[in-house]
């Protein structure tokens, strides 16, 4: 797992770090000029230009300035401001600004290849979003641990290619991380075998008028993840159901007391809200439900609406209960979208409704109640089809299914179904081929 903190944590590493910070500036211009090298593929007849600001961010670049003069490369350095002129050179080292943007920040304009320092000077190191006119860089250079700002809203597009140097700060205080494969292989290799089908059995529950294929999706999906049973139902009827999918016809009405009354008690995991619909029937139903089981339960979909309508009481759940919700989703639950410092949003809320809850985003965000998190960025614009959520839901209760915890089981089927995704064309992927390539992504991850 690698690391995230945001700014002011990493400001707050800074000053309780061991070595002074002049020591510390000389091991981040090490850092910076070696990678430079690296990306100028030699030294010889080599010219860079260094953007240089005010603060700690400009020291580092001087620095790094230093190293690439005593290696040969002809060096210009300028100080940032908003009148400067830069010439083109082999590569550009932006050090203006950093995550200590305060203001808008207008990069100049430059057609060469880019190195940023820390963070491309322009995007905010909280939330990644842009300000002003940022740099787009081709590779950013980081220490200790990645920065929000390098995962979410612009960042990914204006970063390129991260490296993180280690400098010898201790980022070990952070409980925020982005998961990468390695961490889904260790998870996945936790799970329970199972002997027979119903120690890992999953029941689905959604679909309503016109919306039943969202629960075969998420039922198939899970079917693919590791479920060895998989029961979907829908109130009023289930209509045609797949061979390897059992259906199980539930009432319109009360239909959470007809569930608990069969069987319910030897399934391993729940899906409930795909197509369910957002009557009040369904409301009463899903929080019935929801307060009545110890179940590990993803909720999705028409039954994260169920919740925000209703006064809970945090104890009625648990983190058993995977809340699963896209921006529009997470109002529901807040009466407000996800906030600048959306990492943090997410953990307060987590805690507050003491549930998982995975945030979906370009970056998705999944905390647990007692303030983890962990980040997945792996998917991509293939992921914004109808029905990719449903299949998002299927995945996750297929993990709980073989016996992996809520937290780890959201994270891990966050970046299984990512990949997935990444495993299909790039043009005309729909939600059922994801399912398909499951099998294959998950024996891969399994293997390491």
């Amino acid at each position: 797992m690698i690391p995230v903190v945001t700014p002011s944590e990493m400001a707050k590493i800074d000053t309780e770090a061991s070595e002074p910070i002049n020591v510390l500036i000389e091991r981040a211009g090490n850092a910076v000029a070696w990678h430079a090298r690296k990306m100028l593929k030699g030294t010889y007849g080599k010219r860079v230009t260094v953007i240089a600001g005010k603060g700690n961010n400009g020291a580092d670049g001087i620095e790094a300035a230093k190293c690439l003069q005593r290696w040969g490369v002809k060096v210009n350095i300028i100080q940032a401001d908003d009148e400067m002129k830069v010439h083109e050179s082999d590569l550009l080292i932006d050090a203006a600004v950093g995550t200590g943007l305060k203001r808008p920040y207008c990069a100049p304009h430059y057609s060469g290849p880019v190195l940023s320092v820390d963070i491309p000077s322009g995007i905010c190191g909280l939330s990644g979003k842009s300000q002003g006119k940022p740099f787009i860089a081709n590779s950013t250079i980081t220490f200790q641990a990645l920065k929000p700002g390098h995962l979410l809203a612009d960042g990914p597009f204006h970063a390129g290619s991260i490296e993180i140097a280690d400098i010898g700060l201790d980022v070990s205080s952070t409980s925020t991380f982005m998961l990468e494969r390695s961490d889904v292989t260790k998870i996945l290799n936790s799970r329970n075998d199972r002997e027979h089908k119903w120690m890992s059995a999953c029941w689905v529950i959604g679909g309503s008028g016109g919306m039943n294929g969202a629960p075969l999706l998420s039922a198939k999906a899970t079917l693919r993840s590791g479920s060895g049973y998989v029961r979907v139902s829908t109130p009023g009827g289930t209509g045609e159901i797949p061979s390897e999918i059992v259906g199980f016809d539930i009432p319109t009405e009360d239909w959470e007391e007809y569930v608990i009354k069969n069987d319910f008690e030897r399934f391993k995991a729940v899906v409930v809200g795909p197509g369910l619909g957002k009557t009040q029937m369904a409301r009463k139903a899903v929080i019935n439900l929801l307060s009545a089981t110890q179940i590990p339960t993803v909720v999705d979909a028409d039954a994260l609406y169920a919740i925000g309508q209703q006064s809970l009481d945090p104890s009625d759940f648990g983190d058993h209960v995977v809340l699963t919700p896209h921006d529009a989703e997470y109002e529901y639950l807040t009466g407000h979208r996800p906030q600048t410092n959306r990492i943090l949003d997410v953990r307060e809320t987590a805690a507050k409704l003491n549930t998982v809850i995975l945030l979906k985003g370009s970056t998705t965000i999944i905390s647990h109640p007692d303030g983890r998190c962990l980040l997945v960025n792996n998917g991509d614009q293939r992921l914004a089809t109808a029905g990719t959520g449903d299949v998002l839901s299927g995945v996750i209760a297929g993990l709980l299914a073989r016996g992996i915890s809520p937290f780890e089981a959201a994270a891990a089927g966050a970046w299984l179904h990512a990949e997935a995704a990444n495993n299909c064309l790039a043009e005309g992927m729909i939600a059922t081929d994801i399912i398909r390539v499951l099998p294959e992504v998950l024996d891969a991850a399994n293997v390491g």
